[in-house]
């Protein structure tokens, strides 16, 4: 992709921002104390690169490879939309326009739906957790197949859902007869990553088909975050099947992480219950204009998305002359497998490496997951790792 600033340069901020989240334990004096599902739950565990990455020098090149974020800027449709926007009349004085109807709009052409079939949210996450908060009730029973993205599990738990989570032969490979032999007349929900994250698994459409029909009384909630890296989709069930939702994103492919906008599909009666709760407001103005402004470019899109395609054959190239296991996979992540993961980790760190540990996941021990960008930026990262891995 041409004038694109591979590489990240930071200046320094001065300031110590935290990579975990601070719980204070909540004394039992207290008068106002969490729900009991609340206090139960773990956590996400949100641990970030970005303070180590402020810390650095000002003007060291860094490679921030832990979030699965785009690697590139976001269009330039989308900057110069939002600099628009901000020099406008209105401003940022008014609230957003409710419930996003000219990023509905354009959504119904990029994904073939009716705009009755589309709910845009603040982030996929967002959508996760309307979803949950919309169908769950305390005791109900949720299977999600680990390992998978665990923030949906946390959603969940604070719902006081009782979470099962089958595991296949292989973290590598689709385990849908653990998650039949998983699923309950009652279970409520079935959570699919496809591509998931961190393995990468993808749920074929005609396997997610089957279990919509053989569980008509279980929502199937289908995560499609990194739909545009594979290029598999189920979007097209929520128009036969009445128990389907999707959610995506704008976070990954699209390169919006820091505006926060995500959309889900699903049958007209899904989308209505959905929005009983659905804040029609919470998707930030200039969300809104960023993500019209990005699928009026998929030219730029399909471009970064050739880029990642071909960094993978350039990574996986390098890989396969070192000792280590890994799993490309089809979506912007690759999967390691190192003999030491701390050292292994720390030396990253100091050539300016920023991974993402998953060895805390079933069947992942000595594992890190690495984002894949651009092929520029890929012979940049294996100049760097060359004696790590």
């Amino acid at each position: 992709m041409s004038n694109v600033n591979y590489g990240l340069r930071f200046e320094s901020s001065g300031d110590s921002i935290s990579a975990e989240p601070k719980l204070r334990e909540v004394s039992d004096r207290s008068p106002v104390v969490p729900s009991s599902s609340v206090q139960e739950l773990t956590p996400y565990e949100a641990v970030t690169s970005q303070a180590a990455i402020r810390a650095k020098p000002d003007g060291e090149t860094v490679f921030k490879l832990d979030w699965n974020e785009s690697t590139v800027p976001a269009s330039p449709e989308v900057r110069e939309a939002i600099a628009a926007h901000i020099a406008g009349d209105r401003g940022l004085n008014w609230y957003p326009q409710l419930g996003s109807e000219e990023l509905i709009e354009a959504l119904t052409d990029y994904t073939g739906l009716e705009s009755e079939n589309l709910l845009v949210t603040n982030g996929s996450d967002d959508a996760l957790h309307l979803i949950c908060d919309t169908f769950l009730d305390p005791g109900d029973h949720v299977v999600a197949p680990a390992p998978t993205y665990n923030h949906f599990i946390t959603f969940a738990q604070s719902c006081g859902a009782d979470i099962e989570k089958p595991i296949g032969e292989s973290p590598f490979e689709k385990s849908i007869d653990a998650i039949r032999d998983s699923l309950r007349p009652s279970t409520r929900i079935l959570y699919l990553v496809s591509p998931n994250n961190p393995t990468g698994v993808i749920y074929p459409p005609e396997d997610v088909a089957e279990l919509c029909r053989d569980h008509p009384e279980t929502l199937i909630l289908l995560d499609e975050a990194y739909y545009e890296f594979a290029k598999v989709t189920g979007v097209d069930l929520v128009e036969e099947h009445p128990n389907i939702v999707v959610t995506r994103t704008f976070s990954k492919a699209f390169g919006l992480a820091g505006l926060r906008v995500g959309y889900l599909s699903g049958h007209p009666e899904l989308v209505d219950a959905l929005s009983r709760i659905y804040n029609p407001k919470s998707v930030n103005t200039l969300g809104q204009v960023g993500a019209k402004a990005a699928l009026e470019d998929l030219e730029y899109l399909e471009e970064y998305l050739s880029e990642v395609e071909a960094a993978k054959g350039v990574l996986a190239d390098y890989l396969d002359t070192t000792p280590v296991e890994y799993h490309m996979t089809p979506a912007n992540f690759v999967v390691v497998r190192v003999p030491q993961l701390q050292e292994t980790l720390d030396a990253l760190e100091q050539r300016g490496i920023y991974v993402r540990d998953r060895s805390d996941y079933p069947g992942l021990d000595n594992c890190l997951r690495m984002t894949i960008g651009t092929v520029d930026q890929t012979r940049k990262v294996i100049d760097l790792i060359s004696g790590v891995f």
